[in-house]
């Protein structure tokens, strides 16, 4: 059962992982779209992503988790392929959508099943381990997609999780278990996903578009406020529709709240991070594609090896200790680069050392912010819960793509090493959030999900 789902979540997250290492080529072959309309290869996704993961996750526990697990990887597969086969970049815009939707509809589904599964005192080993195809992912997707870029081309990026998808199906048919509904019958409310999607989609636009606008221009400050009114108006819908896309009182859980909160500053930080190293190693100290994603793939690696162990440890004492010392680990790497980093490439004694802890960063955090936001939630609850977290990670993914973006616009060469210090400050500012975040979290354990099968 593991094996399956991890599986889902490897090809999920190489497609991520992957993006950012073709998001130079894509640039260049759609040179004339810009690389602010390219950003939006990558922000469909997330968007996507964010905006159906509720819903996915109400449908799943309405009609079965394993039912939605091989409708979505079915649909991430086809996906997949499309996006090979785009002619232009507004099919690719929408294929990478259609990808999403799969990615939306078999991600719930699959913790969920993970959640029921497991007895309460091995949960945050379980989820660690359900983490580690992403994990794995993160560390084989730049090397591998660089290599795919560099020799086949960004279409064959998509190609690759052809195989993944399809073995992922067939196993999961065979051994996947059946649950019974236990979900509320209604379908959550279409205004209010309409409003969280055109809410994020309007706040990246404004972010993104911001260097060639101007931060102080009227169309700029449009989309922002634009985006926050949608999210104001989401908020006061939720409250008096009975179908609400997010049940509110959900966020009156203390670890669900809190956990989530340090889930979207963890998200933005990540996905800059991810980015920005990246377009720095490429932009700033002149690497190939290849070089690139073979230099940052060892942090991938080390969140891989700890994982295990930190679930396994944060079964024992919880997750907030090890949320503490992660977000303080994860905010002391952009001050190692802000400190010795410069324009001169010194990869072994400047930059590896930052990828490697903030390897471990992610490790002590990601897995953690996922048990402990779900953790406690009823058992009809499950997909819908984990739903709710993940969409908050995407919706960051979002913002984290855009703000990159827009700090370090077209800039190449030694000009562009201030964009990337003030990506740096960002990435290191969320990781102080993270840890403040987590200082509200329970000092115990949080109890399973009620309902849990153990068989």
């Amino acid at each position: 059962m593991l094996l399956s789902t991890s599986m889902a979540m490897f090809a999920v997250f190489l497609d991520t992982t992957i993006g950012f290492v073709t998001f130079p080529a894509i640039s260049h072959t759609f040179k004339d779209a810009g690389a602010d309309t390219v950003s939006w290869v990558l922000n469909a996704y997330t968007l996507t992503f964010a905006s159906l993961l509720i819903p996915a996750g109400r449908l799943a526990d309405r009609v079965g988790h394993r039912r939605m697990f091989l409708w979505g990887a079915a649909t991430f597969t086809v996906g997949s392929m499309l996006c090979g086969l785009a002619p232009n970049v507004w099919v690719l815009i929408g294929t990478e959508a259609l990808e999403a939707a799969g990615a939306a509809m078999l991600v719930p589904a699959s913790l969920a099943i993970v959640l029921r599964t497991f007895p309460p005192q091995r949960i945050p080993f379980a989820v660690a381990l359900w983490g580690i195809g992403g994990a794995v992912a993160g560390a084989s997707g730049p090397p591998i997609g660089a290599l795919v870029v560099e020799h086949l081309g960004w279409r064959w990026a998509f190609f690759i999780n052809l195989p993944v998808g399809i073995l992922s199906v067939a196993l999961a048919w065979r051994v996947l278990p059946s649950t019974e509904r236990k979900g509320d019958d209604r379908l959550p409310d279409a205004v209010g996903v309409a409003l969280v999607c055109g809410g994020v989609a309007a706040i990246a636009l404004g972010i993104v578009k911001s260097a060639s606008w101007g931060f102080g221009s009227a169309a700029t400050w449009l989309c922002l406020i634009g985006g926050l009114s949608s999210f104001a108006a989401f908020v006061q819908r939720s409250r008096r529709v009975p179908n609400p896309m997010i049940r509110l009182e959900l966020f009156s859980l203390n670890g669900f709240r809190w956990a989530n909160t340090a889930t979207a500053f963890f998200a933005i930080g990540f996905n800059a991070m991810f980015l920005s190293n990246i377009l720095f190693l490429t932009r700033v100290w002149g690497y190939s594609i290849v070089r690139a994603g073979a230099a940052v793939c060892l942090g991938p690696i080390t969140v891989g090896i700890t994982s295990p162990f930190l679930g396994r440890l944060a079964g024992r004492i919880g997750q907030r200790r090890l949320l503490l010392v992660g977000g303080f680990v994860w905010a002391v790497v952009p001050l190692w680069q802000l400190a010795r980093v410069s324009t001169a490439p010194a990869y072994l004694s400047t930059y590896l050392p930052g990828v490697i802890i903030s390897g471990l960063g992610v490790g002590l955090c990601g897995p953690q912010l996922s048990s402990a936001a779900v953790k406690g939630l009823p058992a009809g609850q499950l997909a819908t819960g984990s739903a709710v977290s993940q969409a908050i990670r995407n919706l960051g993914a979002t913002l984290g793509v855009a703000l990159v973006v827009a700090l370090t616009s077209e800039a190449t060469g030694p000009g562009a090493l201030e964009g990337f210090q003030r990506v740096w400050w960002l990435i290191s500012s969320t990781g102080i959030a993270v840890t403040l975040c987590a200082t509200r979290l329970s000092t115990v354990p949080a109890p399973a999900p009620s309902g849990t099968d153990h068989s």
